[in-house]
């Protein structure tokens, strides 16, 4: 049966919520914010080593993690006092923690990699939600950016993450491969949360579609 869930998105395609519906429908712990936080605290935060960079260019790695980690409140850094860490750290500590986490089970992980960090795990489904640029535009304004802004984040935030998934996946972001089920937003958020629980049914009912799933079961 499958016990975890990942959700990759579009910035802006509002799989955040889509997330928390999900994990509130399944009575699964949701690691989108939490998770976040998790990778902090095992990076070490240090608010005084980013203030003392506010005013310089991070190094390039730094800022496409940063990117990579915006989580549940769209549009912010939810990660404002990390550490600089080295690339292989990040990338070490993110797969150690998303792994722990897929290892208890009845997980929905917000994106971090996590597609690609448990690609070869049994048992999971991975889910991309994305939507038009316009779509996702008009979300990030009703969520209190402005016109400006909203284009600007829409326009770079997935290139940032694109950059970082090439970095050290060596592969190109999404990838539609390493995904079982790719849902356009704009059917709505409750049509979206309902396509994703009821496959998660389909699955478990036999579905051959993660074979090696059942196989391990049977």
């Amino acid at each position: 049966m499958i016990d975890v869930l990942t959700i990759e998105r579009e910035y802006g395609s509002g799989a955040v919520t889509v997330a928390q519906k999900v994990a509130e429908r399944l009575g699964w712990d949701l690691w989108d914010q939490a998770l976040t936080d998790e990778i902090a605290r095992h990076l070490e935060c240090d608010r005084g080593q980013v203030q003392l960079r506010e005013e310089v260019r991070d190094p390039l790695y730094y800022r496409l993690f940063k990117s990579f980690l915006r989580g549940s409140y769209e549009g912010s850094l939810t990660t404002p006092n990390m550490k600089l860490a080295d690339a292989d750290g990040i990338r070490q500590a993110s797969e150690q923690i998303i792994r722990r986490v897929a290892d208890k089970g009845k997980a929905v992980i917000m994106g971090r990699g996590s597609a690609y960090y448990l690609h070869e795990r049994t048992c999971t489904l991975h889910v991309f939600v994305y939507a038009p640029f316009e779509e996702k535009v008009r979300r990030l304004q009703s969520e209190g950016k402005s016109q400006a802004d909203a284009i600007h984040l829409a326009e770079t935030v997935d290139q940032e993450r694109t950059a970082f998934i090439k970095k050290h996946f060596g592969i190109d972001w999404p990838s539609r491969q390493y995904f079982h089920l790719m849902i356009n937003s704009t059917m709505g958020e409750d049509a979206v949360v309902e396509t994703i629980v009821s496959s998660l049914g389909g699955f478990a009912k036999g579905t051959p579609f993660l074979p090696n799933c059942f196989a391990k079961e049977r």
